[in-house]
């Protein structure tokens, strides 16, 4: 019915009509603009979601299972920090040659490696930036820190001080990159000079890292560090590497002696009571 037609009606009747009728306009409006509103509140949410979605892309070939014969490969930045002569450059070399270098050549700023894995998820690369360890390129790192997903931290176990230093470069980290998994690495283990004993290595349990005693010489736990992060990324505790990592066929083991005593130090770096100060 129009207002026009209306003006038939009774006058309760006609005012009756007008009320209903300007309350449903208003109704119709009230209704346009919540529906406005929740358009504009899915638009975001859908938009939000999408970036969600793309930023955590990378982790997709990780978290669902994918065929070994898939081209899908998780790639994730991982951060190589430490003083230098740690072995921080031989470690990675390893990975890549499976070789051993004897020289010790200085990083010069970053240098950036992709560390590919296979394990019974898919494909899972690291993208390793191997950072200079030297005094005159601290100011350059917090730039390579930037976006960093994961870390390892390594000092050298025949030399206190770069233990000594570990807390500073864990800070460097964290300030740039919150809550990422850390592991923590004594290298050099197969050196019969051992100066930093297992009772004093306890920073890790301090602030929640993992830690590993390793020889970038002997294979020696080579490739733990890379497998708990990988865990980690993945959030999958069962994750395991179903292909090994090329090495070099000549390098001599260590001996069974030498195992049973770093199996005992890695139990006793567990059990050493905590100092009573801050490491930091």
């Amino acid at each position: 019915m129009t207002a026009f037609e209306a003006r038939e009606l009774p006058p309760f009747l006609f005012f009756s009509f007008l009320f209903f009728s300007k309350t449903t306009k208003t109704t119709k409006r009230l209704l346009t603009a919540n529906n406005i509103k929740k358009g504009v509140k899915k638009k975001k949410e859908k938009k939000k979601k999408e970036k969600k979605e793309k930023k955590q892309k990378e982790f997709t070939c990780v978290g669902m299972q994918v065929p070994s014969t898939s081209d899908c490969v998780a790639t994730f930045k991982l951060i190589l920090v430490g003083d230098g002569g740690t072995g921080k450059t031989t470690f990675v070399k390893r990975h890549l040659t499976g070789e051993f270098e004897k020289r010790y050549v200085a990083t010069v700023g970053v240098d950036v490696h992709p560390l590919t894995f296979h394990t019974n998820r898919g494909k899972i690369c690291f993208n390793c930036w191997d950072t200079a360890g030297q005094e005159k390129f601290g100011g350059l790192r917090d730039g390579y820190y930037i976006e960093g997903q994961c870390a390892i931290i390594m000092f050298d176990v025949t030399s206190r001080n770069t233990y000594k230093n570990v807390p500073n470069w864990h800070r460097d980290i964290t300030r740039v990159c919150d809550n990422i998994p850390i592991v923590l690495v004594g290298n050099k283990v197969d050196c019969a000079d051992r100066q930093v004993k297992a009772k004093m290595i306890t920073f890790h349990r301090k602030k929640g890292l993992q830690y590993y005693d390793i020889s970038a010489k002997s294979n020696y736990n080579f490739e733990k560090p890379f497998l708990w992060l990988a865990k980690k990324l993945a959030n999958d505790p069962n994750l395991t590497l179903v292909e090994a990592p090329l090495l070099d066929p000549n390098v001599q083991p260590l001996s069974a002696e030498q195992l049973q005593a770093l199996q005992e130090e890695a139990r006793a770096v567990e059990n050493a009571p905590l100092p009573m100060g801050d490491d930091e």
